[in-house]
């Protein structure tokens, strides 16, 4: 799975609370460094909205457009983006600050919907 945040200590963190708890996490400081890496070794994306450049809405709309069935977690410092027509296509929206557990069980839950559907993809 990928993470996305501009921020280097919540990427930190976001990775070791991953790892914690048994997944493998890489980290990106920008969208445009996931993208040149590519998308197609991804099981979950979880991107901060507000970033320079590409932000985390932007980077849900290319992703999806490339893979529409990878599980999309939008994560946000900014009240005011909680706005439904813009959060149409991601598995779950989490304001920081975030619930960790309840991070982790919405993911835990996406990729076991992800697997019931029949896509096996790391």
């Amino acid at each position: 799975m990928a993470i996305v945040d501009d921020d280097p200590r919540l990427l930190e963190s976001l990775e070791e609370l991953l790892e914690s708890a048994g997944y493998v996490a890489r980290g990106f400081s920008s969208a445009g460094s996931l993208l040149i890496g590519g998308l197609s070794g991804l099981d979950l994306l979880i991107a901060d909205v507000g970033m320079p450049g590409v932000d985390g809405f932007e980077l849900r709309d290319l992703v999806n457009k490339v893979r529409p069935e990878l599980p999309v977690f939008l994560i946000t410092g900014r009240h005011e983006i909680a706005d439904q027509d813009r959060a149409q296509g991601i598995s779950g929206f989490f304001r920081k600050p975030f619930d960790a557990t309840a991070l982790l069980a919405a993911v835990g839950d996406a990729l076991r919907n992800r697997d019931r559907e029949g896509d096996h993809a790391t």
